[in-house]
């Protein structure tokens, strides 16, 4: 079962952020707090938004998706960008992930957004067959770039 996340699942989605983060070998980089989180999603403005993936045996959460929009220029409407997407291990395969995806593009679909997109590690070949299988297409000829930390400041404080 897929449903919207409430304030009550923060707790579990930072959880799973920081054990997605150790699957990706970053567990130093994932510093957001419960808190942060917490105004992000549930805030007086929201700037990202969730969906839970719950067990069919228990109920308990087994994944997640945390979500924002995007806006193509090109196209004239929102998207998705799909920041994170995560199911624990031991219920992977099972059907969590593509029904994260599905509502995710249901919400797509519903809402007139015309884009669905994702950045995935070029290690992660699990999940790279995973997305294929769904019709996802990697963007070649673009590369991702980002400033943080010391260079973000640098550039943001004129320095």
């Amino acid at each position: 079962m897929i449903r919207t996340a409430t304030a009550a699942d923060v707790p579990v989605i930072h959880a799973m952020v920081r054990e997605l983060a150790e699957y990706e070998k970053c567990l130093d980089e994932a510093r957001a707090t419960e808190e942060q989180l917490h105004e992000a999603l549930f805030g007086e403005h929201p700037a990202a938004f969730a969906h839970i993936a719950e067990s069919d045996d228990d109920g308990e959460p087994v994944g997640f998706a945390l979500w924002f929009l995007n806006f193509s220029t090109w196209r004239g409407v929102h998207g998705i960008y799909l920041e994170d997407l995560y199911v624990r291990p031991d219920r992977r395969g099972g059907g969590h992930g593509k029904a994260l995806l599905t509502e995710l593009a249901r919400i797509c679909v519903e809402r007139g957004y015309e884009r669905l997109e994702w950045s995935v590690l070029d290690w992660n070949e699990p999940s790279i067959a995973f997305y294929r299988s769904l019709g996802a297409l990697p963007q070649d000829g673009w590369t991702v770039y980002r400033l943080t930390d010391d260079a973000l400041t640098g550039l943001g404080t004129g320095q």
